[in-house]
């Protein structure tokens, strides 16, 4: 039996295709390892083993059959909980939306179905997507496997969490304000946030329709690039997904790190960071240049401007997006989601638009003055350590602001760009917890930003680290 603590989605695949493994025998132990951790870790909101057991069965089938197998064939994945499906309820980790079935399929979904992956079920989530730590006031909070007194972040918490217990191969997350890269940092694994338009929308339960993003969550860069190229490329269905050409992630594996140039920036990312945090990231950089990168300092513009213009947008349209149900159900939001939904309310609608506005000329602004002299910025995933629940533990009390900002500070600012950036285990802090270095590229650079990931990993081995779980 292949060991899913140590094998990679690439390792996986691999054997299911050689027949080394079936998938329903590897679909069996990651359901039991799911059933196992759940109740500690509280990663899944739906454990849904015969429908599970039943898509790897066809997955053998098909294969006994002599059918094509696609890259993820008979692959045990796990989606977060906002991706529609007709067979499987869609809740958003919500109550409002509890027990609803959208009709229709997610169209990432359907380009993993495609691909033959097996979804395990539902995982855990931050209510409506809509903040950084992984409470819910509704399912329970979702726990850091490195030690559950501490956070798991959001709003893809589940993904983050599980991906650590090696529960399953992979995951897909959303990202609206580093709902995938601070999941990722907090439990020490990779998280992906594309380009904004590199990944289709559809089907997806929005928050921001202007900044949302829909990533891959993985253990290795190799396992990351397999995943973007299933779920990359244009939808007809949704009006902003791009045509930009998809490469051939895998090659991005092949590319050495000394070709990079890597911009360190001097202002804002670095400002106030833990010295525990900071020494991590030192050392990673560190290593990279060791592998022949090229470190170079950069200063970024207006990083400030960048994070309270993407809080406009989001704000603005999430009130749009809840309008009724505030009116309506407003007992049916925990008190953080409904003030922070609500917001948006109070938001002139010339501000909303001068931001959509700006969005344009920061962009070309920004990809000048930085990529034009570095290939990749790199940056803290979280500037703090990795924080408790019972601090973060704040409803919807004036203490939610600060506490969100600080979570939020170093990966808010790309959303607003819709620039690709990457988090990738770097170490862990004194109290034994993961820290992540985020790394930014240019617009449909994603290759780039894997390629930088597969070389760091080669040389470290933090990805390979095992929580402390049975």
């Amino acid at each position: 039996m292949l060991d899913p603590r140590h094998a990679t989605l690439l390792d996986a695949a691999g054997a299911i295709a050689s027949g080394a493994v079936s998938s329903v025998e590897l679909t069996r132990e990651c359901l039991a390892r799911a059933h196992r951790l759940n109740a500690e870790l509280n990663c899944f909101v739906r454990i849904e083993d015969e429908l599970a057991l039943g898509e790897a069965a066809a997955a053998d089938a098909a294969r006994a059959a002599g059918a094509p197998l696609g890259a993820l064939h008979g692959v045990p994945l796990a989606l977060k909980d906002m991706f529609y499906t007709p067979e499987r309820e869609t809740s958003g980790g919500s109550r409002i939306r509890a027990g609803f079935r959208a009709g229709r399929e997610a169209s990432v979904l359907r380009r993993l179905r495609a691909a033959g992956a097996v979804n395990l079920g539902a995982l855990g989530m931050t209510e409506f997507a809509f903040g950084p730590t992984g409470h819910n006031a509704f399912y329970g909070a979702c726990r850091n496997p490195w030690n559950p007194a501490h956070i798991a972040g959001g709003s893809s918490s589940g993904a983050g969490s599980a991906l650590a217990a090696r529960i399953m191969f992979g995951a897909l997350g959303s990202d609206t304000g580093g709902s995938i890269r601070g999941p990722a940092s907090v439990n020490g694994v990779l998280g992906l946030k594309p380009t904004y338009g590199r990944v289709s929308r559809a089907g997806a339960m929005p928050l921001s329709w202007s900044i949302d993003h829909v990533g891959p969550m993985a253990r290795t860069a190799g396992d990351l690039a397999r995943l973007l190229a299933v779920i990359a490329g244009h939808d007809p269905i949704d009006a902003s997904s791009s045509r930009h050409a998809v490469p051939d992630y895998a090659l991005a594996l092949e590319a050495p790190a000394s070709a990079l140039r890597i911009g360190v920036p001097r202002n804002f990312f670095f400002d106030g960071v833990d010295a525990g945090v900071k020494d991590v990231l030192d050392t990673a950089l560190a290593r990279l240049e060791g592998l022949g990168a090229r470190l170079v300092e950069v200063r970024v513009p207006a990083p400030e401007h960048l994070t309270e213009l993407g809080r406009t947008i989001m704000y603005s349209e999430a009130a749009a997006l809840h309008g009724h149900w505030l009116r309506t159900r407003p007992g049916d939001y925990s008190p953080q989601i409904r003030a922070r939904a609500a917001t948006g309310l109070a938001i002139p609608a010339a501000s909303y638009v001068e931001a959509l506005q700006l969005r344009s000329p920061m962009l070309r602004t920004f990809v000048t003055e930085v990529f034009g002299a570095c290939d990749v910025l790199a940056t803290p995933t979280l500037s703090v350590p990795v924080p408790t629940l019972a601090s973060t533990d704040v409803g919807g009390a004036p203490a939610m602001w600060p506490t969100i900002a600080a979570l939020v500070r170093c990966v808010a600012p790309f959303n607003f760009l819709g620039l690709p950036a990457l988090s990738v285990p770097a170490g862990f802090t004194d109290g034994g917890l993961p820290a992540g270095l985020q790394l930014i590229a240019r617009p449909f650079a994603e290759a780039t930003l894997i390629s930088a990931a597969h070389a760091y990993q080669a040389a470290t081995d933090w990805h390979e680290r095992l929580p402390p779980l049975s």
